[in-house]
């Protein structure tokens, strides 16, 4: 299996990919693929990698900036992370995180955040921390991983991309 950034060869695919990984999902709004295209369209995705396996994207995670109301720099959040349902629980999703996290640290990134299930999220180091928040949603599902140790006190946003509807 190859994981390697996206091509433009490869939107169509990241499009239905992420709209099967979270079709039906209780945590899912239905959106996750709009935002993938919304982040792109307004030059939004930091990194997006996709995992290819026999020429088959079968993967993709979303990296973009994030904004801290202290005004720190240099995070990004995590997210859409998809599978396609029939290879999911093969360590897929894993292993475009652990390379996605890698390339942010190599890059000289601050830290990333998340919005997901603190059970998953947390094997890859991520934590819900009192001093970052993400208003309106559960402490516990929004998770940071600083890469300097250094926790800014803030409130952070997403770019306007993750409300998008598919009506945009």
């Amino acid at each position: 299996m190859l994981i390697r950034p996206e091509t433009p060869a490869d939107v169509a695919a990241i499009h239905a990919l992420t709209a099967a990984a979270f079709h039906g999902a209780a945590h899912s709004s239905g959106t996750e693929p709009f935002i993938n295209d919304g982040l792109r369209r307004a030059g939004q995705l930091t990194l997006s990698l996709v995992a290819e396996d026999d020429g088959v994207i079968v993967g993709h995670a979303a990296i973009s900036p994030v904004v801290l109301s202290d005004g720190s720099a240099g995070w990004l959040g995590l997210g859409p992370v998809s599978v396609l349902p029939q290879r999911q629980h093969e360590g897929i999703g894993s292993r475009i995180i652990r390379q996605a996290l890698e390339t942010l640290r190599r890059e000289g990134a601050a830290g990333c955040v998340v919005l997901g299930d603190p059970a998953y999220y947390g094997r890859f180091g991520f934590r819900a921390h009192p001093s970052m928040v993400l208003p309106d949603v559960p402490p516990e599902y929004f998770q940071i991983l600083a890469f300097d140790e250094r926790v800014p006190v803030a409130s952070v946003s997403y770019h306007e991309a993750f409300y998008a509807t598919g009506d945009d």
